[in-house]
């Protein structure tokens, strides 16, 4: 049987809950809602709940160690589930994306991103699929790490719980289709945008 590892990648600790940085964080969390999966169990560097999407088996993943060393957590649970990078879906922030965009790849490197920075050194491949979710906001930003640690605006709730629930929708088309289709189907530009990022 079929299994995938889905890593949300985001900061630990109430702190950080809210902010952008940890949206890989918040959609796990949804799909742990939707499929009953209790993310409770101690991993390595990550915490980890078991369970299944479309009939298939998942390990939902959500790395503690602080976004900087996700390769660790990552790559504790690959090793203690006998899972391959091919078995792996990590779902993340992307600053370099308008807000609501959304990109499914399937390869490629960082663009800067400190957290699949890790995971590319700690599983020496670059062939994983990943969830990349637009951040950016409409207006210019002066300091990218300020920004990304940063609450949302308590008035981004519903676009907030818009883009977590298309997002997870998304994952479980992977989970279901495989990455191509999902791609076909998810990859969005930011909404009102004309132009292909």
């Amino acid at each position: 049987m079929e299994t995938y590892c889905i890593a949300g990648l985001g900061n630990p600790g109430v702190r950080y809950q809210d902010t952008p940085h940890n949206i890989g964080f918040r959609v796990v969390d949804e799909l742990a809602r939707r499929h009953f999966i209790r993310i409770s169990r101690r991993e390595g560097q990550a915490i980890t709940g078991t369970g299944k999407i479309r009939h298939k088996d998942v390990v939902l993943t959500k790395p503690q160690t602080f976004m900087n060393h996700s390769g660790v957590g990552v790559s504790e649970v690959l090793k203690a589930h006998s899972l391959a990078n091919e078995d792996l879906v990590v779902v993340y922030d992307e600053i370099d994306l308008p807000w609501t965009a959304l990109r499914i790849r399937t390869n490629g490197s960082s663009a800067g991103h400190n957290g699949v920075k890790s995971i590319l050194a700690a599983l020496h491949t670059d062939l994983f699929v990943r969830v990349r979710v637009g951040i950016r906001p409409d207006h210019p930003v002066e300091d990218a790490a300020e920004y990304v640690l940063a609450p949302f605006e308590r008035e981004m709730k519903d676009e907030v719980a818009e883009v977590v629930s298309y997002t997870a929708d998304a994952i479980e088309s992977i989970v279901a289709e495989g990455a191509v289709q999902a791609m076909a189907k998810f990859n969005r530009r930011a909404r009102g945008s004309q132009e292909e990022e």
